[in-house]
C-alpha cells in the first residue's frame, strides 16, 4: 500500500472517536497493555511527561516540548487530534513521522495476525511509541485523548504528571460533574510521581488533593505559584488570553521537572517559549492568519474554551471598532446548551455565519442555525455548507477594519486551514 491506501485503511478499520464519536470510543487498559507487549513495550525505551485537562494540554504540551529541544534533548511529541495532516499528532524535534513510517507500521501490524481489534487511538498511540523508540528519543511528551484513567495514553509511568483544568465537556463518558470528571483526569496521577494542576477550585481541588495523597504523589498547584516576573520573561508567540495559564502552567511544570533531575535552563526556557511555533509547529490556537481584515482561528470547542474566544473578540472589537464576522460550527454531540448562549454577549451587529465540518460527527448546519437562532435572537445569520463557503461569504462582506473568526470545532478550523493549504 502507498500512503494515501495506508491512510484509507487506518481509518476505515479503526474509525477514530473524534470523527464519528461514541461508536469509536473504547475505554480500559486491556488492548494497550497487550498491544504494547506485542510490540515489546516500546514506551520503555524512553522517558516520558503526560498531560491531560480539558483545555490548554496541546499548548502546554507543546511549550514543554519546544523547551526540551532547546535544551539539547531529542524530544517526542504526541498530540491529538490533527488538523490538517495525519503524522501531525506524532514528531520528533518537530518533525512528523515520515510518510514511509506509518506504512511500514501498518504493514507490520496487518502482516503480524494480531488479533485483537485495538481503537484507532490505541494503534495510532503505538505507532508513536513504536516510532520514538527507534528514534532514540531522549523524552516524549504524551497528551491523554480524552479523560486520563482509562486513556490508552495511561500505560505510560511519567517522569511529571500535568492536568491543565477542569471544564465540561465529554460528559458523556467522563461524568456529568466537575468533581467526576477531575476523578476520571486524575487517574494519570500515579504513585510517587509529582503532578502539577494547572488551575482548580472547590470540588475539583479536593478531587486532585485526595488523589495525590493516595498515591503520595508530590503535588503542585501552579495557580497557587503565579510568578509574575518570572511569566513575564517567558515570551511566547500565542497570543491568546488564556495562554497566560498555559504559560504559568507550563513554567511550573518545568520548575518541576528539574527537580527530578532534568536539567533544563533558565535560557532554554525563554527560547523555548518563544519558539513554541517554530520547534514544534503547533497551529490553531488562537492562530493570527491575516490582516485586513484580521483573521483568526482557534481549536476551542467546549464552554470554557468558547467563554474565551468570546472575552477576547469583544476586548478586540472595543480596541479596533470593526465588525465581528464569526464562522461558526461544532459536533453534534457537544452539549450546546451551555455555550450557545456565550455568544450572546458580543455586538449587535456581529454576522454569525453558521457552517459544518466534513467529518460525519459534526453538526448539521441548518440544525445548528435553528438553535443557534433560538438562544441568539437578533443577530443576522448566514448559512454556508462548508467552512470554506464560510469563510470567503465573510471575507467578501468584511472591511479593513473588520474581524474575522473561525472556530467552535477543531474539524472547521481543520477544514478552513485544508483549504488553504
Amino acid at each position: 500500500m502507498d500512503y494515501k491506501e495506508t491512510l484509507e485503511w487506518l481509518f476505515a478499520q479503526l474509525p477514530m472517536f473524534s470523527r464519528i464519536g461514541a461508536a469509536a470510543y473504547k475505554p480500559g487498559l486491556e488492548r494497550s497493555i497487550a498491544l504494547d507487549d506485542y510490540f515489546g513495550n516500546p514506551h520503555r525505551k524512553f522517558r516520558t511527561i503526560h498531560v491531560a485537562g480539558t483545555n490548554g494540554k496541546g499548548s502546554v504540551s507543546h511549550l514543554i516540548a519546544s523547551v526540551l529541544q532547546e535544551q539539547g534533548y531529542r524530544t517526542g511529541l504526541y498530540t491529538s487530534p490533527h488538523l490538517v495532516d495525519f503524522r501531525e499528532r506524532m514528531r520528533v524535534n518537530g518533525e512528523m513521522i515520515p510518510e514511509e513510517r506509518v506504512i511500514d507500521f501498518i504493514n507490520r501490524f496487518r502482516e503480524s495476525g494480531y488479533d485483537s481489534k485495538p481503537s484507532f487511538f490505541e494503534l495510532t498511540m503505538m505507532m508513536a511509541f513504536d516510532w520514538f523508540a527507534a528514534e532514540s528519543v531522549d523524552i516524549a511528551v504524551i497528551e491523554v485523548g480524552m479523560g486520563g484513567r482509562l486513556d490508552s495514553t495511561n500505560i505510560i509511568t511519567p517522569l511529571l504528571s500535568v492536568i491543565t483544568n477542569i471544564s465540561n465537556d465529554h460528559k458523556q463518558f467522563l461524568g456529568d460533574t466537575l468533581a467526576k470528571i477531575a476523578s476520571e483526569k486524575a487517574g494519570i496521577i500515579k504513585t510517587g510521581i509529582p503532578a502539577v494542576i494547572g488551575e482548580a477550585e472547590g470540588d475539583v481541588e479536593g478531587v486532585f488533593r485526595n488523589k495525590a495523597a493516595e498515591t503520595g504523589a508530590p503535588l503542585r498547584e501552579a495557580y497557587r505559584e503565579i510568578d509574575t516576573e518570572a511569566n513575564a520573561r517567558l515570551v511566547t508567540p500565542l497570543s491568546g488570553l488564556y495562554q497566560k495559564k498555559n504559560v504559568n502552567t507550563a513554567r511550573v511544570a518545568l520548575e518541576e521537572l528539574r527537580r527530578t533531575g532534568v536539567e533544563i535552563s533558565d535560557d532554554a526556557m525563554v527560547r523555548g517559549f518563544a519558539h513554541v511555533i517554530d520547534n514544534t509547529h503547533l497551529a490553531g490556537r488562537w492562530m493570527k492568519l491575516e490582516e485586513n481584515p484580521t483573521v483568526i482561528c482557534d481549536t476551542g470547542h467546549n464552554e470554557a474554551g468558547i467563554a474565551s474566544n468570546v472575552r477576547q473578540l469583544r476586548e478586540m472589537h472595543e480596541e479596533s471598532h470593526g465588525r465581528l464576522h464569526l464562522v461558526i460550527g461544532f459536533v453534534a454531540d457537544k452539549d450546546l446548551d451551555h455555550i450557545l448562549g456565550l455568544f450572546a454577549s458580543l455586538p449587535a451587529d456581529t454576522i454569525f455565519y453558521i457552517t459544518q465540518a466534513s467529518v460525519p460527527r459534526a453538526m448539521d448546519c441548518h440544525s445548528l442555525s435553528e438553535r443557534f437562532s433560538k438562544a441568539n435572537p437578533g443577530f443576522t445569520t448566514e448559512l454556508c455548507p462548508t467552512p470554506a463557503d464560510a469563510f470567503a461569504l465573510a471575507k467578501k462582506r468584511a472591511s479593513a477594519d473588520d474581524i474575522i473568526f473561525v472556530g467552535g470545532s477543531t474539524f472547521v478550523v481543520a477544514d478552513f486551514l485544508a483549504s488553504r493549504s
